[in-house]
């Protein structure tokens, strides 16, 4: 007994022990205000698992523009505001541009690739990303004869689904995924080709994983040893399947390369085994295995966002028929039924313009941005930003601010009218970010946005089955889509 009394007055001793180190760490340093953070897990109980978007939301809304969450015992920035991102992401570009190191995403990219590199790499890679995309035709008219032939192909497949209930996701993602086909592997695949698919599973493991429970509970060594047994069994072979199965995009790669011309380079794969060949910078990191992670990355930038915002535009436009309509008449007065809508149509289809803003908007798939690191001290909004510390950019904030939009929980395409009905522009509009950082894929994805969202509307009625209420409510992943559903597509009198 005297032995146990012993030991029960050492652990008492050091868990006091350990309460006032923690107490004096978190007091002593001078970090922007936030939620007092609980020894060893942080703040992971102000998070929670059901609604961790929502917390942030909640936090930022309490303390302001930047914050301090703790994940675990390591601090971490919420960033929120326009003004925060501008003077941030804009005026001090140069020091955020990197990317802070997580398990379950180093486990999934390495540090390669797009998105989660950092440094001379990364430049080096996106400097070639953009040019090679550009290249390609993205921002030129040649893209937009794809898009538009692509329109037709999805038109086409909603066509023959006769007006019966259907579910849009397999139709619309593959629309939107052969574009980048297109741009990556010189060609597109059919809707029911088996490893088109495939394709498509694969990276949407890919990019759901990072923000799932079990890839927020990778990243903290104390809570993965907390909540190892009540993790799903299939979500760890998810990892090993996204990770080593790949073979289309080998397979492809292997092909490339026998079939390659160096002179007439016909996609971003072919420019790349050309910059492998050519480049002298081993710190660039032009090798075939960077090569798979910039492919993935280009997906995720070119797919899994823009397909989510469509299935949003035809959920908010089954929810909302008055817009539906709406959008409708101006099509058929501007462009009429016997031709495509093109991009200089944009002008003269003001509402139809505002409502894809607003789809973006009130959707908000990228709720934050991929986590940024300061790579030196700095000050945000007058708050100090120490070197090596994680920044969480939280764009929902930025998207419903209450002074810049006058009903920011509600779909409201006059958002984004002026008092003439003319569209209206705003600079705090930002859902592919602001900076060195910015989505490289934004000048594909407002060309596909517009294309593919006045072809639907100009060739279909989009309804509800009846009786049905349909969820607004949201996927929890890196890019937020809504839940599965199933609508009525009416044909209209389409006639080219």
């Amino acid at each position: 007994m005297g032995q146990w009394m012993d030991v029960q007055g050492l652990l008492i001793f050091l868990c006091v022990l350990l309460l006032v180190k923690h107490l004096r760490d978190v007091l002593t340093n001078i970090m922007p205000p936030g939620p007092f953070p609980l020894p060893l897990i942080g703040n992971v109980l102000n998070i929670g698992f059901s609604d961790p978007l929502g917390s942030f939301q909640r936090i930022a809304e309490r303390y302001g523009d930047v914050s301090t969450l703790y994940l675990g015992n390591k601090p971490c920035i919420l960033l929120t505001g326009y003004e925060s991102f501008k003077e941030a992401f804009v005026e001090q570009a140069d020091v955020f541009t990197d990317r802070p190191y997580f398990p379950i995403v180093g486990k999934l990219s390495k540090g390669k690739g797009l998105i989660f590199s950092s440094g001379h790499m990364w430049r080096q890679q996106r400097r070639f990303a953009l040019a090679t995309l550009k290249y390609f035709g993205v921002g030129k008219k040649t893209l937009e004869n794809s898009i538009l032939q692509e329109c037709r192909f999805l038109c086409d497949s909603i066509q023959t689904e006769r007006g019966l209930p259907f579910n849009p996701q397999h139709l619309v993602t593959g629309a939107v995924a052969n574009i980048i086909c297109g741009l990556v592997f010189g060609h597109r695949f059919e809707y029911d080709d088996h490893k088109f698919h495939l394709m498509q599973e694969y990276l949407d493991d890919i990019f759901q994983l990072p923000i799932s429970n079990w890839g927020r509970v990778r990243d903290q060594p104390l809570i993965t040893m907390l909540y190892t047994r009540q993790t799903d069994k299939k979500s760890k072979i998810k990892i090993i399947k996204c990770q080593y199965e790949l073979p289309f995009l080998q397979e492809e790669i292997r092909k490339h390369k026998e079939e390659r011309d160096p002179s007439n380079p016909r996609d971003y794969i072919d420019c790349y085994l050309d910059e492998i060949e050519k480049c002298k910078d081993s710190e660039a990191e032009f090798t075939e295995e960077n090569l798979i992670y910039c492919v993935v990355d280009l997906f995720g930038a070119g797919t899994e966002t823009t397909s989510n915002t469509l299935r949003w535009a035809l959920l908010f436009m089954v929810k909302y028929p008055e817009v539906q309509e709406k959008v409708q008449s101006e099509i058929d007065q501007v462009i009429g039924q016997t031709r495509q809508p093109l991009m200089d149509d944009r002008t003269n289809l003001p509402y139809t313009y505002a409502v894809i803003h607003e789809i973006q908007r009130f959707a908000n798939i990228i709720t934050f941005t991929p986590p940024r690191m300061a790579n030196k001290d700095t000050t945000v909004g007058g708050r100090l930003i120490s070197k090596g510390v994680m920044v969480l950019p939280l764009l929902k904030s930025i998207l419903q601010d209450k002074n810049e939009y006058s009903t920011p929980y509600e779909f409201n395409p006059a958002h984004f009218l002026d008092e003439n009905g003319k569209f209206l522009k705003k600079d705090s509009f930002i859902p592919f970010s602001i900076g060195k950082r910015m989505c490289p894929g934004e000048q594909l994805a407002r060309m596909e946005l517009f294309l593919f969202f006045t072809s639907l509307m100009q060739c279909f009625t989009f309804q509800p089955l009846e009786g049905q209420t349909l969820s607004l409510k949201g996927t929890i992943g890196v890019s937020s889509g809504p839940g599965p559903f199933q609508i009525h597509a009416v044909p209209r009198k389409c006639r080219f």
